[in-house]
């Protein structure tokens, strides 16, 4: 199901690692256990810039070209433990970026579609983590506010680039029961949880936050 990637050789890689989830994540809240193996599976160093490398395991967001950032940990873990998610789901991500949140992801379900919108992006993330073995991750270049409706209905979405208002096309592209989780605003985020219930939906404000603003047609 996952990639299991056994963590990088270098020692001072595996300790940040390890040191990042005990006191960015563990320490500050998140306790779901396939999470927190998830993120001390994934090598983040190897989805950031070299001239960032010394900086992979702290807790902050790094830029990765293109006005984008790969997101801080706490927020990745905090978002993916949001989704509830078990093992067998098939999960959206919008915002492929770096790679991270989705290698993050496959360390957990079966399957994670991924839309990046900055073809350059796309590509060296699909490169990374195919790389690194995740070939459960299929990625492609695309807007990513109108989702992937052929592959639909999915389990969980996870948004990583803030629209200015909930995408109608992603609440349309969730399954029954399913969860997405999406930082929405403009100056102002929040970051909302969306449950599909009986074709109802609950939302749930959970933090304040900020991302990267989404873009493509649709947000113009």
């Amino acid at each position: 199901m996952t990639a299991q990637n056994e963590q990088p050789a270098e020692p001072r890689f595996h300790d940040a690692c390890m040191r990042m989830v005990d006191t960015q994540i563990r320490a500050r809240g998140v306790t779901d256990s396939l999470v927190l193996a998830a993120m001390e599976r994934v090598p983040r160093h190897r989805f950031v810039p070299k001239k960032f490398i010394s900086s992979a395991y702290t807790d902050q967001p790094l830029p990765i070209g293109h006005d984008q950032t790969i997101s801080q940990p706490y927020i990745v873990a905090y978002m993916t433990e949001a989704l509830h998610l078990k093992g067998n789901e098939k999960v959206l991500e919008i915002g492929t970026g770096s790679g991270y949140q989705a290698a993050v992801l496959a360390e957990i379900v079966d399957t994670v579609y991924t839309i990046e919108i900055v073809e350059s992006l796309s590509l060296q993330a699909q490169e990374t983590l195919h790389a690194l073995g995740y070939d459960h991750v299929i990625g492609r270049t695309g807007d990513g506010y109108a989702g992937w409706p052929e592959q639909a209905p999915f389990d969980a979405i996870i948004v990583t680039a803030a629209p200015a208002a909930i995408p109608e096309p992603l609440v349309d592209q969730l399954g029954e029961n399913g969860r997405m989780i999406v930082p929405v605003g403009t100056w102002s985020q929040d970051l909302i949880l969306i449950t599909k219930k009986n074709g109802k939906l609950e939302q749930k404000r959970l933090l304040p936050v900020r991302f990267v603003p989404m873009t493509g047609k649709a947000q113009e």
